[in-house]
């Protein structure tokens, strides 16, 4: 069996992937040291969404990820769906932002950056309208599915990574999107009741591409018997473990993320009363 130490050393490192996880964490720990107080709860689940996304690309679990469907969808369903879930649930805006220092926080409005940054908010107003922020969800997923650009990506390092980056990047804007409250966000807040109709229409399509994957006769995805399978399974079989994974879990979490929409409208309801 492996020792622990060991698990955790990444597969293949990347300096971007762990610049980005320290900095989350370490903005998260300053903003606390600095006297935000999120709650326990919100900690957590913002801690558990990065170290989520680091598990799965950042230790040796990358290498199953990399030589088995089975793993690499559930490495996606981290990186798109359950870490960025948990980080956007945790609304960590204040937090982050106390972390910061001072002279980053002004930024926005340094007169050579703020069109820069006029350019971003722009860019995200449109990218997290409804419609697009749905497509883009669900199309990526479908995008890198497909098993031409999926073989491709398997084989290019710097493709594979990219893959990652933009599976986790999209995550987080949808999830924010979701759970977007109070005044975390430049976009208008969408009522309870969008934000439901979103998460219901990304499900059909989910559970449409992971039923087609697990119910196929044919093997779809023959980089993994091309490169080698982390150990001896049936082709067929590690593709419909990994179809069940696009279709079941990654649909739930829409489930998940209405419940939680409708109990955060009740407490708001109880909270005027």
């Amino acid at each position: 069996m492996m020792p622990i130490i060991e698990w955790l050393r990444p597969w293949e490192p990347s300096a971007p992937v762990f610049i980005a996880c320290v900095l989350a964490v370490g903005l998260y720990a300053a903003g606390l040291i600095r006297g935000a107080r999120p709650g326990f709860w919100p900690a957590l689940s913002y801690l558990l969404g990065v170290g989520l996304i680091y598990t799965v690309t950042q230790t040796q679990y990358d290498y199953f990820s990399q030589f088995l469907f089975a793993a690499h969808r559930l490495q996606h369903l981290a990186l798109h769906h359950l870490g960025p879930f948990l980080i956007a649930l945790s609304m960590p805006t204040a937090v982050l932002a106390a972390g910061l220092p001072k002279q980053v926080r002004q930024w926005p409005e340094q007169p050579l950056l703020r069109p820069i940054f006029s350019v971003l908010r722009v860019s995200y107003r449109i990218i997290q309208q409804p419609f697009i922020a749905g497509f883009l969800f669900v199309g990526l997923i479908y995008f890198w599915l497909t098993p031409a650009i999926h073989f491709d990506a398997m084989l290019s390092i710097d493709l594979y990574w990219f893959m990652n980056w933009t599976m986790a990047l999209d995550g987080l804007l949808f999830w924010w999107l979701i759970f977007e409250r109070g005044d975390q966000g430049v976009t208008p807040r969408l009522s309870p009741g969008r934000r439901i109709l979103m998460l219901a229409l990304i499900m059909p399509p989910q559970i449409a591409l992971g039923a087609y994957i697990a119910l196929s006769k044919q093997n779809l995805f023959e980089i993994y018997d091309v490169c080698g399978r982390a150990f001896p399974i049936d082709p067929m079989l590690d593709q419909q473990i990994g179809g069940l994974i696009t279709w079941i879990p990654a649909s739930m979490m829409s489930v998940v993320a209405a419940i939680i929409i409708l109990a955060f409208r009740l407490e708001q309801s109880n909270d005027k009363r």
